[in-house]
């Protein structure tokens, strides 16, 4: 009996112990077959990388880095993520593979050539250079002929040329009659339709005194035009105190401020002007944006703080939707209180649509006007 159960012990243990070998050598070829599965794909991501990149992720040399990061910047912001109907990525790959990037500027000539793909005028590569020239355009004053230009939509008919966006009120242009809408086809004989912006903008500055020709389509008309180039101040407001002639002694006092741009001096300005406009006693303000082309995009949101005592400003989106939410929660405000009229007109673009829109939707002025220039 005992020897009997002792023999059905042994050949229970045996059998169990091959189970368990077998199930153990199972595993391991299903744990061996899985690793050796993601090796083979990590394997294939390496390539495929090296592949994407036409050399080892390694060698990537500076230019090519920052090829790459004017890609991803694109990438990532981009409102169209089909990209002008392109593959973006493999753009990308092509670019690397096949464009010469041996120095600084044939990196940027290969970040023009990528961007001009997606045929979009208010997408724009700045070198360090003109950078520079544009940010001179909102500091103290520069020397040209008082001319804001962009470039046409499709509002002002086939692209023959670059858009006067405003004229600076008293400034050469202005003098000239150079008006809002006015198509510039030419500067000093060069004609100007496939001119970038930044180009047109160099040659229109220069030294004081200097002249420049201009051709101006202005409607049906064709006009040309030698401007003698001036130092155009920039202090971006003007105000005064004004009567409502009709009401006799008891006219209301009306607080009227005209900004001209958004300079990095603007906010501040706007608020030496309502404080010495208050010490007057005035009854109410009128912002006068007309021919105001617009500027440093945070010298708009700080005025539109100055005005209101809460709301949204602007919401800011990518292509994934709202990335961000500009507000104020009045802690800014100056003048709240009195009744404010803003006027607008063709002129009135980019951050000065961003300013009346956030007044009139916040239900704090009343616009006065025409349709503004549709950037903003």
């Amino acid at each position: 009996m005992f020897s009997t159960n002792r023999g059905s012990l042994l050949k229970w243990r045996k059998d169990s112990s091959l189970k368990r070998m077998m199930h153990s050598s199972v595993n391991f070829r299903q744990h061996a077959s899985l690793v050796f599965v993601r090796l083979a794909v990590g394997v294939m991501l390496v390539m495929s990388v090296s592949l994407a990149f036409g050399q080892p992720s390694g060698a990537l040399t500076e230019e090519n880095l920052l090829f790459l990061e004017a890609w991803r910047t694109i990438d990532r912001a981009y409102i169209d993520k089909t990209f002008n109907g392109q593959s973006w990525f493999r753009y990308r790959e092509n670019a690397l593979r096949n464009e010469p990037m041996n120095n600084r500027e044939e990196t940027y000539l290969a970040i023009r050539k990528m961007l001009a793909t997606l045929n979009d005028p208010f997408t724009r590569f700045l070198e360090p250079e003109k950078f520079k020239s544009l940010r001179s355009g909102t500091q103290g004053s520069l020397t040209g002929v008082g001319l804001s230009i962009g470039y046409p939509t499709k509002a002002d008919g086939p692209p023959a040329g670059l858009v006067v966006i405003s004229a600076s009120p008293g400034g050469p242009a202005y003098r000239a009659g150079v008006l809002s809408g006015d198509i510039i086809m030419a500067i000093d004989d060069t004609s100007t339709e496939s001119m970038g912006l930044y180009d047109a903008a160099q040659r229109l500055q220069g030294p004081e005194g200097s002249s420049v020709a201009l051709t101006i389509r202005s409607g049906l008309e064709v006009k040309h035009l030698a401007l003698m180039r001036e130092k155009v101040s920039l202090n971006p407001v003007k105000s005064k105190l004004c009567k409502l002639p009709a009401a006799g002694n008891s006219s209301p006092l009306i607080g009227y401020i005209k900004l001209t741009s958004f300079n990095q001096n603007a906010s501040s300005a706007i608020k030496e002007a309502i404080n010495t406009l208050r010490s007057d006693n005035v009854n109410a303000f009128v912002l006068d944006l007309r021919d105001n082309s617009g500027g440093l995009f945070p010298e708009g949101i700080e005025i539109a703080k100055i005005w209101l005592n809460k709301g949204v400003i602007v919401y800011i989106c990518d292509s994934r939707g709202v990335r961000d939410i500009l507000d104020t929660d009045g802690s800014d405000a100056l003048a709240t209180s009195e009744p404010l009229v803003v006027l607008v007109n063709k002129g009135t673009a980019s951050a000065s649509e961003i300013l009346a829109g956030a007044l009139k939707d916040n239900k704090r002025a009343i616009l006065f006007g025409e349709p503004t220039f549709g950037k903003g």
